[in-house]
């Protein structure tokens, strides 16, 4: 299979409007193995909104990198949290 992993991280905060810790919300999708997934090869990309990176620039780079899963649906797909 192929596979498209989306994390998001949230910071909680507790009663004291203090850092208690973070969680991770995973989104996995699932293709059938294709010559031309093969070729995306395996790569990370993370964006940090206070790292003085252009979230649209970002956006752009990974909707290119990305833009051969448009049409198709994943086979299978997962959603789960976790706490870090």
């Amino acid at each position: 299979m192929f596979t498209l992993h989306l994390t998001r991280q949230f910071a909680v905060i507790d009663a004291d409007s203090e850092h208690d810790h973070y969680v991770q919300l995973h989104c996995e999708l699932r293709y059938e193995p294709e010559r031309d997934l093969d070729a995306l090869g395996s790569f990370h990309s993370w964006f940090f909104h206070d790292a003085g990176a252009d979230l649209e620039e970002w956006f752009a780079a990974m909707e290119g990198r990305l833009r051969v899963l448009f049409a198709r649906r994943p086979a299978e797909m997962d959603v789960y949290e976790e706490q870090v």
